[in-house]
């Protein structure tokens, strides 16, 4: 078994808690499924939100859907003119017998512009 790091990101059209809770639901629905990732492979899972996102935490969410005995944590993402708005980022660490390559980074919503190198 091999330790990775997945990544993936998300947009919202408004700061809204629902949006949010839908939007990393989803995001994280399909992290895992694209890469046969169980919850039990789950180590831990890294959240950053953008300077304008502030009505609910990412992570919140990721409770919501049974990640309860998950480490999870939140930060805010850097504040650099001209970047993305209203974008959620994750890195999730798995375990997984999956080769590096063939890691399915996911991006949803609009922020598949933030990375068109890895974005399946």
């Amino acid at each position: 078994m091999n330790f990775r790091a997945i990544r993936g990101a998300t947009c919202l059209q408004q700061d809204d808690a629902q949006e949010m809770a839908e939007a990393v639901t989803e995001l994280l629905s399909e992290i895992l499924a694209r890469n046969e990732v169980g919850l039990e492979d789950l180590v831990s899972i890294f959240f950053t939100a953008t300077p304008d996102l502030h009505s609910a935490f990412p992570a919140a969410a990721a409770r919501g859907i049974g990640l309860a005995d998950v480490p999870l944590i939140c930060a805010q993402e850097l504040d650099v003119v001209g970047a993305m708005e209203k974008v959620i980022r994750v890195m999730l660490h798995v375990q997984t017998s999956s080769p590096r390559s063939e890691i399915k980074h996911v991006y949803l919503r609009g922020a598949e512009a933030l990375r068109k190198d890895i974005a399946q």
